[in-house]
């Protein structure tokens, strides 16, 4: 038993390193969908077309994508606290690089290294919470922690937007640049990477139990334990359909879809966007807590599912919405998405506790592989589809469903893939 004063100690450290890597998180999720709200303005500095604004954006998810199972071998051996400094880091310079960019390869450059930099943030989040929280909590303080992630993804919509009337692009991501620099500093000297390095028991010692075993032998092998369990696989389906067409979808193409096609101004459609976000962020707190509360993790996922598949069917070939029914529509298509965080609770809890940052690293790759898809696929596909006829506005909606089904496929995979899902009734099941 702790002393009340090691109590309260354990409790500041634990909720202080929550906070600052949640912080660090936030930017990384500005970085995601900064793009949608500054889309024009990219393409007038760089007189980029579709494809390559398509390009430029998705730079960030390539390497985020790359990056993922890197960052779980690394945070399972190395310890998250390292690799979140660097991360900051190479974040915050890329950051100030691109708000400083001249040409587009610079730009591109510049948002490489963001991605690269925040690409550890997550699974070390992950990491973190699974090593100073209860494991009955885990779903819960993921959806918190994807709450608060989405600060950054509101403040990339309609706040920035509002920004920008004030200051240009550039001012705004090297001053984001600069707090990334700050932020890394402040991990390095508070986040430590599980309650031993602070001379504290572990969560399984308070309670009585004897503490998780550690990974025995070379983290090549603890990998090849993660990829060769099949319960761990269909979450990175899961994530590559629904994450990947939700992230390409928020994070790029949704404000140039609500301007172009229905005409509203930047205001108007990143306010929808903002309803997007924040369907997502409590959508992801709430199933979090509703999956912790029913002990099931599978049923949730697939009603999810099922919501934001129906989303982009109306979207899509619903007709014109109302603007009420437009922010109906995408408040109900965040909720939905929101569904696809319950795997990564699902993969750690198939694997072995020492694992788990390899495992969910495996599962979110899915979702930056996706986006990085999307994103160009869909300019691309916009870009091919209009040059087939004379501008028009009569052809912009058949234009864009051009672009965007292709999400909308991707989404219907993500839906199939919730059904291959191992219920895990949010214990840990891999010697079940």
């Amino acid at each position: 038993m702790l002393t009340p004063a090691r109590q309260a100690h354990y409790s500041r450290l634990r909720w202080a390193t929550f906070t600052l890597v949640a912080l660090a998180y936030i930017l990384s999720f500005f970085h995601r969908f900064a793009p949608a709200a500054i889309a024009a303005d990219l393409q007038l500095a760089f007189q980029a077309s579709g494809a390559e604004l398509g390009a430029l954006a998705a730079t960030y998810f390539y390497i985020y994508a790359v990056m993922q199972i890197p960052t779980g071998v690394l945070v399972d051996t190395l310890g998250p606290r390292r690799i979140l400094a660097i991360g900051g880091l190479v974040a915050g310079a890329g950051s100030i690089l691109f708000g400083l960019a001249d040409s587009l390869v610079l730009a591109a450059v510049g948002r490489l290294l963001v991605g690269l930099g925040v690409s550890v943030t997550f699974i070390s989040l992950l990491k973190l919470n699974a090593v100073w929280f209860h494991e009955r909590h885990f779903g819960t303080l993921t959806g918190l922690s994807i709450l608060l992630g989405n600060i950054g993804a509101l403040l990339a919509a309609a706040p920035l937007a509002w920004a920008l009337a004030f200051v240009s692009w550039r001012t705004v991501f090297v001053l984001v640049g600069v707090l990334s620099l700050l932020v890394a500093v402040l991990g390095w000297v508070v986040v430590r990477d599980h309650p031993g390095k602070a001379g504290l028991p572990t969560m399984r010692e308070l309670d009585g139990k004897e503490a998780h075993p550690p990974h025995d032998g070379h983290w090549f092998d603890g990998l090849l334990v993660v990829a060769k369990n099949r319960a761990t696989w269909p979450g990175l389906w899961v994530n590559l359909g629904m994450s990947g067409s939700f992230f390409a979808f928020g994070g790029l193409w949704a404000v140039p879809f609500l301007q172009d096609v229905y005409g509203m101004d930047r205001a108007a459609a990143t306010a929808h966007t903002s309803l997007l976000l924040a369907g997502f962020a409590l959508g992801a707190f709430f199933v979090g807590t509703l999956s912790d509360r029913l002990r099931r993790r599978k049923p949730v996922i697939v009603v999810a599912a099922l919501l934001y598949c129906l989303c982009w069917l109306l979207l899509l070939f619903g007709g014109r919405l109302s603007p009420a029914m437009g922010y109906v529509l995408f408040l109900a298509m965040g909720l939905g998405a929101s569904g696809f965080t319950l795997t990564w609770a699902c993969a750690k809890e198939v694997n072995r506790h020492a694992l788990s940052g390899m495992a969910t690293s495996v599962v979110n790759t899915g979702a930056f592989l996706g986006t990085g898809l999307l994103q160009p696929l869909a300019g691309w596909m916009i870009d091919r589809a209009a040059s087939a006829h004379p501008a028009s506005a009569a052809h912009v909606l058949a234009d864009y469903q051009a672009g965007l089904g292709a999400m909308l496929a991707f989404a219907a995979m993500g839906l199939v893939a919730t059904l291959f899902i191992r219920e895990t009734y949010c214990r840990y099941v891999y010697l079940d």
